[in-house]
């Protein structure tokens, strides 16, 4: 009769309990790995937050992150009161202030009809806003409103589709552009090694932000020139590192073994080589996202980033800045919502980074 153990070793490799022994993949390791990172993990969270919150921006119970109302200017954040009764306070202390300045502690009848005048008036002002007619001041604004009475909410949610897709997409086009120009030096070598090599040495040496400034003042300020001038140099680093890597995969045995049944050189690089990169260049990119998200925020700042009606955490700050010391809430919730997200990646990129390589002196 057959040993009972025998039947589960045709099957596959079992240990000494006669239990199946399942293989673990790169990535599952790595997955097991990053669980047991909490920040990481916590990195993850918010970032998966963000995307969704911006992915259904246009859907979400907000007011439109283009409509002015000027009534409401500079407008505190509110939990509880609406636009009417923020207004109404507003215009209260602006009236006891002049009847202190006059000596008075009690308004007179004059002042307190304006006051009820003005209270009846908020109450029965109406506005048109996408075709229909609505009460303008029962407008609730959680973080306030901005110098043209916009709603800083509904701006910052907007923003970040803007701010975060021009960090996906220049991370891309970096990733995209350094895996082609250094899997291909690394892997040929040769003159085409030395002259790519060169080339990037001497966009290297180039000011980065200069030529940023340059390409938008030529092209013009608009969102897609604002995608490619952030490309246009990002690749370098992303090739430097493929390059790198390439090199020390290239003498391996699978690889000498893809030589030996024919393979092509291209099924060679993108096939057997660059998938064997991928940890390296996935920390790569979720570091990148950051940098391209800062670089995009510096550019608006200087004005030259996203344009009116359009807005990025950048130029949300930028509009802050002009008035932090009278309206914070303009200043703060932007630059705080910023400053997570940016947080959140870094986390993510550096838990990822320890995930992916075994050997790594934070091994969790």
């Amino acid at each position: 009769m057959a040993d009972p153990v025998e039947k589960p070793r045709a099957e596959g490799a079992v240990n000494q309990f006669g239990e199946p022994i399942r293989g673990v993949s790169l990535w599952l390791d790595a997955w097991r790995r990053l669980k047991r990172n909490r920040m990481a993990l916590i990195g993850l969270g918010v970032v998966i937050v963000y995307s969704i919150i911006a992915l259904l921006a246009p859907v979400l119970p907000i007011y439109s992150y283009k409509h002015q109302v000027l009534d409401h200017q500079y407008l505190p954040p509110s939990l509880t009161k609406n636009a009417g009764q923020l207004l109404y306070e507003r215009k209260e202390r602006d009236i006891r202030a002049t009847a202190k300045e006059a000596g008075r502690v009690e308004l007179s009848d004059a002042e307190k009809q304006e006051l009820s005048d003005y209270r009846l008036l908020l109450a029965n002002a109406t506005t048109t806003l996408d075709d229909k007619t609505i009460k303008v001041n029962e407008r609730r604004y959680i973080l306030g409103t901005d110098s043209l009475g916009r709603d800083v909410l509904a701006r910052i949610i907007y923003g970040s589709r803007v701010s975060i897709s021009i960090g996906v997409v220049g991370t891309l086009t970096a990733v995209l552009l350094g895996i082609i120009v250094g899997a291909l030096a690394g892997y040929i070598g040769g003159t085409f090694d030395y002259l790519a090599m060169r080339f990037v040495d001497v966009l290297y040496g180039l000011p980065y932000m200069l030529l940023v400034i340059i390409f938008m003042a030529i092209f013009g300020r608009n969102i897609i020139n604002l995608f490619v001038s952030l490309a246009i140099v990002s690749w370098l680093t992303e090739a430097r590192v493929v390059r790198g890597q390439i090199i020390s995969l290239k003498n391996s045995e699978f690889v000498q073994a893809a030589r030996v049944v024919g393979a092509s050189t291209g099924r060679i690089i993108f096939r057997h080589l660059v998938p064997n990169t991928l940890g390296v260049i996935v920390v790569f990119a979720t570091l990148q996202v950051p940098s391209f998200i800062l670089l995009e925020s510096f550019l608006s700042f200087l004005g030259l980033g996203v344009q009116a009606p359009m807005s990025s955490w950048g130029s949300l700050v930028r509009d802050g800045v002009d008035g932090m010391d009278n309206y914070p809430w303009m200043l703060f919730f932007p630059a705080l919502t910023m400053t997570i997200f940016l947080f959140s990646m870094n986390f993510l990129g550096d838990g990822l980074r320890d995930a992916l390589d075994p050997q790594s002196k934070n091994k969790l």
